[in-house]
């Protein structure tokens, strides 16, 4: 049944919260049931970004318990593009993030949820099939895995230098001379980058401490905001890759999703690296 006023009581974003979780999980579970028999179905664009039938089966299943619990919201999905309705509320779903690596075999993908209100994500979830983990994030009410609450990443640079994530949008060609130098000045300067073609994972190790920064450039906007809200949830601060303020939101060009992420120290570092980066 559609979630009642009341239920939205509880807390805010209770029900909104307690649906994507469930949605996500469940679609969590076909995916890894059905992953060794993953097919590639097309192709998103000229890059060769695949979709599989497994993006469309997961699909599916979220959408059916979105438009279930919350008919008069708009819908915006990887796959079946924007669901319209009257209001204020857009879902953002990305029901396979990873389909790429999932087309190879490999087992790096998730499932992304969030929900944003005039533009402003107001809920995350990011589901991670092959752990079973699920991270989820409320404004302004931190981020958790379950009943543990998130701490983030510490702000302190490590001696070896940070981890990076690194992402780009699809647009992106290969030769784009600012990826190609950003790409190649986190290379020389970061301990590790990683480069992981689904970034949502890179968002639930930014957000859980793992890794201690993410930087991305024309990021995609259907999983960035749930993973953006999750870091952010847990301290992250976010800069454009000019230093300035940066809001995130899940509209606008793609070049309005340029950005650098971390905590303390490790975000001065970063910002210095992709302004040498920018200069050369």
């Amino acid at each position: 049944m559609p979630s009642s006023a009341t239920d939205r009581d509880v807390a805010p974003y209770a029900s909104e919260t307690r649906v994507a979780v469930a949605a996500a999980e469940e679609a969590g579970a076909l995916l890894r049931s059905r992953f060794g028999a993953a097919r590639a179905v097309g192709v998103k664009d000229a890059g060769g970004d695949v979709v599989t039938d497994l993006d469309l089966a997961a699909e599916k299943l979220i959408l059916a318990r979105l438009q279930t619990h919350f008919p008069r919201d708009r819908i915006l999905s990887e796959e079946a593009g924007l669901l319209d309705a009257v209001g204020r509320r857009t879902w953002l779903v990305d029901p396979l993030d990873g389909s790429n690596n999932v087309a190879i075999g490999l087992t790096a993908y998730a499932v992304g949820i969030g929900l944003c209100v005039d533009d402003a994500p107001v809920v995350g979830v990011v589901h991670e099939p092959v752990t079973g983990f699920t991270w989820r994030a409320v404004r302004g009410q931190g981020a958790s895995c379950g009943l543990d609450r998130l701490l983030g990443p510490s702000g302190a640079v490590p001696r070896s230098g940070p981890v990076v994530a690194w992402t780009q949008g699809h647009a992106v060609g290969r030769t784009d001379p600012v990826a190609t130098g950003l790409r190649s000045q986190l290379e020389s300067s970061a301990r590790r980058v990683l480069q992981l073609w689904a970034p949502l994972l890179g968002w639930s190790m930014l957000a859980r401490g793992a890794i201690d920064g993410f930087v991305g450039y024309r990021a995609e906007g259907i999983d960035f905001p749930a993973g953006a809200l999750l870091a952010a949830e847990t301290g992250v601060e976010f800069r454009t890759l000019a230093g300035g303020p940066f809001t995130v939101g899940s509209g606008g060009p793609d070049t309005d999703r340029s950005f650098v992420a971390a905590r303390g120290d490790t975000l001065t570092f970063l910002l210095e690296m992709v302004a040498r980066a920018r200069v050369a």
